[in-house]
């Protein structure tokens, strides 16, 4: 078994690497500051060709697994653009993976060479206010009538709404109490984003400011029935496929932020003077940091695990739930501990650390909660009854 990247892995680390190094962290600093979407990285990712990733080469994509794009996202984290740098190109990356399983070919041609060359920013409509990660109960209707369908509701924490062309959208087109089974009656689509008929209000929030979140207010949106991505009522089934690569991608984003934020705090801690002395000398400063290095080292092995075994079409939902718990948890207190290391500097913008300890915070919460995971691993991995 071999640990380390295979050579096409290593050449990825290196050139996304050499894209990242025209965005410092002072430009990661500077979108913290003044919230503006940070353009010139995602047409820099764009000309390079790391948007398209795991698309298809038919569709203009290197048709790469999800142990390549994991790859490539935790070397943007591991930068210093964080969270920000990655969630900026996400849904290029496996968001629109939906498509390229159960679109037409008619329909990936028309719709995902622009998102491979950048030209076409999309955002990804499920989360609703009432429902939360209750997917199943979503409110949010599209009727159809005739070839279009009408489509009202209400959606929250919609990432990049504001720059998006296009949205990915989950509605129901059955009502709940007329559906055999829990989860049908969903339909997902992918349509543009009609600002006439979609009101994107921008919710402000401790970190990432300049990926904006949006709630959204429906108002008779009409999608042609050729948006409309495989048959009716079968969406949540098919948003489900992007599910574990997503979680697999914030992982490893996770670990890139910790490493980012231990790389920070060893050369601070090994530079600060206190009492005639590096600061790095006291084992009360070295043991939490080596402490965080076996955490981010052991998270990331279970994120390579979940990643080669959705690659090999194998089952992996709960690897890719744990190694999201698992990178989240050691990138947070990882990105803590930078801050600490710190002391008072920490709380300093210009040091970066807090910056990151911000940002560290969304792997724990999205896309799915750390309890739900808990419960996940419970359940269907030590078949303990279901708890909810």
């Amino acid at each position: 078994m071999d640990f380390g990247d295979d050579e096409d892995q290593a050449a990825i680390r290196e050139a996304v690497a050499g894209t990242c190094a025209a965005f410092p962290e002072s430009y990661w600093l500077e979108r913290d500051e003044d919230g503006v979407f940070p353009e010139a990285f995602y047409a820099a990712m764009a000309r390079d060709g790391w948007l398209g990733i795991a698309i298809p080469e038919e569709y203009g994509g290197s048709g790469l697994g999800v142990a390549e794009a994991s790859v490539l996202m935790q070397t943007i984290a591991e930068t210093g653009a964080c969270m920000t740098g990655c969630s900026s190109i996400h849904i290029n990356i496996f968001g629109l993976m939906p498509i390229v399983v159960f679109g037409s070919d008619e329909q990936k041609r028309r719709w995902l060479p622009g998102s491979v060359s950048g030209r076409v920013k999309s955002c990804f409509g499920v989360t609703e206010p009432n429902t939360g990660l209750n997917t199943t109960q979503l409110r949010t209707r599209a009727e159809r009538h005739g070839n279009r369908y009408v489509v009202n509701g209400q959606k929250v924490w919609i990432s990049t709404a504001q720059v998006a062309h296009k949205i990915l959208l989950l509605a129901r087109t059955t009502p709940l109490e007329e559906c055999r089974s829990r989860t049908g009656g969903l339909s997902l689509f992918y349509t543009d984003l009609d600002r006439q008929r979609v009101s994107i209000r921008r919710i402000p929030k401790m970190g990432r400011k300049a990926v904006d979140s949006n709630e959204l207010f429906i108002e008779r949106l009409e999608i042609p029935v050729e948006d409309r991505i495989g048959e009716e009522g079968e969406g949540f089934r098919y948003i489900l496929h992007g599910m574990n690569p997503e979680r697999v991608l914030i992982a490893a984003e996770a670990a890139g932020i910790g490493r980012v934020a231990l790389r920070k705090a060893a050369a601070y801690a090994g530079e600060r003077i206190v009492f005639d002395r590096p600061i790095g000398r006291n084992q009360g400063i070295q043991h939490p940091l080596a402490r965080n290095w076996m955490e981010i080292e052991a998270a990331d092995l279970m994120m390579q695990k979940a990643a080669w075994l959705y690659d090999h079409r194998r089952d992996c939902a709960a690897e890719a739930n744990a190694a999201k718990y698992l990178c989240a948890e050691a990138g947070f207190r990882a990105a803590e501990q930078a801050v600490l290391t710190h002391g008072g500097f920490g709380y300093a913008r210009e040091f970066h650390v807090e910056r990151y300890l911000r940002e560290a915070m969304i792997p724990r919460i999205a896309p799915v909660s750390r309890e739900l995971i808990l419960s996940h691993i419970a359940e269907r991995v030590l078949r303990l009854p279901k708890s909810y």
